[in-house]
Formats: structure tokens, C-alpha cells, sequence
């Protein structure tokens, strides 16, 4: 067989249960980044979504983010709102509109997105699967399927991803 023809095995998956209104998540960025940087397309980083009921604004925000995704630039924007978890409870959907414009992103779009609620679907379906594998508070991680809780604490939680993601890498 020709190894040349043979499909490029896919990366391995990290799914980041998240929520955009999480002070947890955003102390999780930096890991994140850590990790994006390590691993650059070796390793897929997905976005899922959580939004706790505890947030009044977090559901709107996981919308919001599917449609920054969908503009070119979902990772920019949660950074972006995850850095401002203090004025999204303030400010809630304005901030959310005023994010996208300050990325360039089609702010105007992404309202109209938010009223329509095109994105409805995913959010919703990603809370659903999450809750179906135990995930109770964000950010919880899944990779290689194991699912890791940072939403009482995220010590350790980037080296134990690495130190699967590692194991995963060696195994193709």
C-alpha cells in the first residue's frame, strides 16, 4: 500500500466545555493558549458549549460565538468577551454586538443572529451532550475520553491534557 495515498489520520480531538460568562474560563485562557501554541493543528481544539443558568448572559454569548465562528473569527471573539465577563453581566447582548464590532466582524449580522436565533440548535445540542457525559460546571475538558472538571479547580488540568494529548500523538 502506498502510504502516500492513505488519508492523513485526523488530530486528535480536545473538547473545551465552556461558558462565556465563566470567570473559570476565563482563567482558562491562558492554558488554552498554552496548549494551541504546543500543539498548533496536532491537536483540535473545539469549542463546546455550557451555558449555566447562574448566567443570564451566557446563552446569548454561546449564540453570539457560533456566529463569530461562522464570520471567520470564533476563537478572537470568545477571547475577546471572556476577557470582559464583568461587563457582559452588566451590558449582556450590547456588549456582545459591541465585541464583534471592535474585531471587525459583521456586528450588525451578529444581532440579527442573536434575534433570529440561527445558532439556537448548536448551543443547544452541545449543553445536551454535556450533560449526557456528566459535565456539571465550566470549563471541563474531554480528550481521549477523558473527561477532566477545571470548575472547582484547573490546577494540574493543563498538564494531565498534555500528558494525554502526548499518549494520543504517540499512538498514530
Amino acid at each position: 500500500m502506498n502510504d502516500a495515498s492513505s488519508p492523513a489520520a485526523a488530530p486528535p480531538v480536545l473538547d473545551v466545555w465552556c461558558e462565556l460568562q465563566c470567570p473559570d474560563c476565563h482563567a482558562a485562557l491562558d492554558d488554552l493558549r498554552a496548549l494551541r501554541e504546543r500543539y498548533g493543528d496536532r491537536l483540535e481544539i473545539r469549542l463546546r458549549h455550557f451555558p449555566l443558568e447562574k448566567h443570564k448572559h451566557a446563552y446569548a454569548a454561546a449564540q453570539a460565538a457560533e456566529e463569530a465562528i461562522e464570520q471567520g473569527q470564533g476563537w478572537a471573539y470568545v477571547e475577546a468577551v471572556l476577557g470582559r465577563t464583568d461587563e457582559l453581566a452588566k451590558q449582556g447582548e450590547k456588549l456582545l454586538v459591541k465585541v464583534a464590532g471592535e474585531l471587525g466582524l459583521d456586528a450588525e449580522e451578529l444581532d440579527t443572529a442573536l434575534i433570529d436565533g440561527r445558532h439556537l440548535l448548536i448551543v443547544d445540542a452541545d449543553q445536551a451532550e454535556g450533560k449526557a457525559i456528566g459535565v456539571t460546571g465550566t470549563p471541563t475538558y474531554v480528550i481521549g475520553g477523558e473527561r477532566l472538571d477545571g470548575g472547582k479547580s484547573q490546577e494540574g488540568l493543563r498538564a494531565r491534557v498534555e500528558e494525554i494529548a502526548d499518549r494520543l500523538l504517540a499512538a498514530e
